[in-house]
């Protein structure tokens, strides 16, 4: 009896040694496992580090190349635009008329010597669109270039008119003497001083006359006849200078209309011209008969 109970013990001692054993192995083999597991882990975490950082480093010098290239096109884009300032004439600069522009009806200097690119401290909303800038004192400057091709285009609507379908009226005392020698050279009829009220309208009136164009030198000073010619819707055309309104009138030339030298350069360019569209031979005006000491005349300032 004693034997078996120590044979038995003996078994049951191998057999917890066996399993404890297995025990060992199995959790050895486990651990084994959890630590390639963690260290998987690592490398794969170091692995995305490393590719995060790259990525933040591409971007950082991604984003330095294109802050370089924006750097360099701008600089390109300066460079380009102090080119086309170092290529402005001057006279682009003080009339708003580039440089290559056909040439004009008169040079550009006897627009300036006249002073009729000069207008008033006065701009209306009708006459904004026709003026380059105002000067240090106030005075708008009419675009010289919009000028001279305005006047080409009024000389060649007024040359669609007889000489005897005309009349001019000029209340402005600066404009009598220009006004009275364009009208007496084509024989048109000429108002200076006064136009009385009524004549182009009022048929029992002694003085009643008829025409096709009214030209008026200024809007404002000469709105009797502009106010006539509109009521009976005979055709106007004017000089208009910044601070008067295009109401009523069919066609238009930009300019001073206040001073002498001014209304002398536009009268002497209607004379000219006129003559010449209409082929009618007249003597080769001059400008000195129109402008007072031409010669000595300097461009205002």
């Amino acid at each position: 009896m004693a034997e078996n109970k120590e044979s038995t013990l003996e078994e049951i001692k191998e057999k917890a040694e066996e399993v404890i054993e297995k025990v060992e192995d199995t959790a050895k083999k486990i651990v084994k496992k959890i630590e390639k597991i963690v260290d998987g882990k690592k490398k794969t975490k170091k692995i995305a580090v490393k590719k995060k950082t790259n990525i933040v480093k591409e971007e950082k010098t991604n984003s330095k190349k294109s802050a370089f290239e924006i750097l360099k096109e701008k600089a390109k884009a300066l460079e380009g635009k102090v080119k086309d300032a170092e290529k402005i004439d001057i006279k682009e600069r003080v009339t708003g008329m580039p440089s290559d522009e056909e040439n004009t009806l008169v040079p550009i200097e006897d627009y300036l010597k006249s002073s009729m690119h000069l207008g008033t401290r006065v701009i209306t909303p009708h006459m904004r669109k026709y003026i380059y800038k105002r000067r240090a004192d106030g005075l708008a400057v009419f675009n010289t270039g919009l000028l001279d091709k305005m006047m080409r285009e009024g000389i060649d609507y007024l040359a669609g008119f007889a000489p005897e379908d005309i009349v001019v009226i000029c209340k402005r005392e600066s404009g009598w003497k220009v006004a009275k020698k364009f009208a007496d050279t084509f024989g048109m009829k000429l108002f200076t001083k006064k136009y009385p009220a009524g004549t182009l309208t009022n048929i029992n009136l002694d003085d009643f006359f008829e025409r096709e164009l009214v030209l008026i030198c200024d809007p404002w000073l000469d709105k009797n006849a502009l106010s006539d010619a509109n009521r009976i819707k005979t055709k106007v055309m004017s000089v208009c200078d910044s601070n008067n309104y295009t109401f009523g009138i069919d066609k238009f030339v930009i300019g001073n209309n206040k001073s002498g030298k001014s209304l002398g350069m536009v009268f002497y360019l209607f004379t000219k011209l006129y003559a010449e569209k209409r082929n009618i031979k007249i003597e080769e005006p001059r400008i000195e008969d129109f402008i007072d000491d031409w010669e000595n005349l300097v461009p205002p300032k």
